[in-house]
């Protein structure tokens, strides 16, 4: 599901200096930006909540092109743009949760004498059953 993703994007740089910026792959992704450096941040931050909302509906997520089989016209050329969902996870929806869970008291125990702090721990445990650093 939460992955890295690299697509191809293509920027078009319009009359009035702006760049506008679509990706082919993932209808309805597109955003635009006053200079280019700002277009690569936007496309970055559109691929992002697109990759997100389709992991979220669990929807499938659509297989990136090549980029050296994307087109382009006179005024227009082809980067690829990656985006990290879990990264975007963490910076937008880091609220804290309360759960409630069931230890052996013996465990609770030998913890609570190593001033284990339980949440600290549960996180790491899901990092790491979940694969994510």
């Amino acid at each position: 599901m939460m992955m890295k993703y690299v697509y191809p994007a293509i920027f078009t740089e319009e009359e009035n200096g702006y760049y506008s910026v679509r990706f082919d792959d993932i209808e309805g992704c597109f955003t635009s930006g006053a200079s280019l450096e700002e277009a690569m941040d936007m496309a970055k931050d559109a691929l992002c909540l697109m990759l997100y909302t389709l992991e979220e509906e669990e929807e499938e997520i659509p297989k990136a092109s090549d980029i050296r089989n994307v087109f382009t016209d006179e005024n227009e050329f082809v980067s690829l743009i990656q985006c990290d969902t879990i990264e975007y996870r963490k910076f937008f929806n880091n609220k804290a949760v309360k759960k409630t869970l069931s230890i052996p008291a013996w465990l609770n125990d030998m913890a609570e004498k190593r001033d284990i702090n339980f949440s600290a721990t549960l996180q790491n445990a899901l990092k790491q059953q979940l694969n994510i650093e």
